[in-house]
């Protein structure tokens, strides 16, 4: 799985902890997009890279986790969600199939980030599942349909 990560200047410490930690894990390539300047250029950038292809997910780290999560959803086909628990990181992926998850390095510690990542990776959308009817409605969102 290709993973894009990235992380404003209050982000970065969380965001180093997070790569160290997804660079221990077999079959994972991970992208560090951070860049100086605004996250909400960041956010967009990483983004992009998701709904071209190029990655199949991504984590953006703010000092809330909220400037990145609102950037993220401005580009058409994304859903990002702000996630500081593991069972949010969970319904994340299997109810709305976030391709991104955000979270704040001034709310959340390293472990529980690391927690956090561990169970939205582990979790898949279920296409025929019970949610799949929101993440459909979701997406006419993005065509106006």
């Amino acid at each position: 799985m290709k993973i894009a990560i990235g992380a404003d200047s209050a982000g970065k410490p969380l965001l180093d902890v997070i790569e160290a930690h997804l660079a221990t894990k077999a079959g994972i390539t991970v992208s560090n997009l951070s860049q100086s300047g605004f996250y909400a250029d960041l956010s967009k950038g990483l983004a992009e890279t998701i709904v071209s292809g190029e990655n199949e997910r991504g984590i953006l780290i703010c000092g809330t986790g909220i400037g990145v999560s609102i950037s993220a959803n401005k580009v058409p086909g994304i859903r990002a969600a702000l996630t500081h628990d593991t069972y949010s990181a969970e319904r994340a992926a299997k109810s709305n199939n976030a391709q991104i998850i955000t979270m704040g390095a001034r709310v959340i510690g390293p472990e529980l980030a690391k927690a956090i990542v561990d169970k939205w990776l582990e979790s898949e959308f279920d296409p025929n599942g019970s949610s799949a009817g929101n993440v459909d409605a979701m997406n006419r969102l993005d065509t106006g349909k």
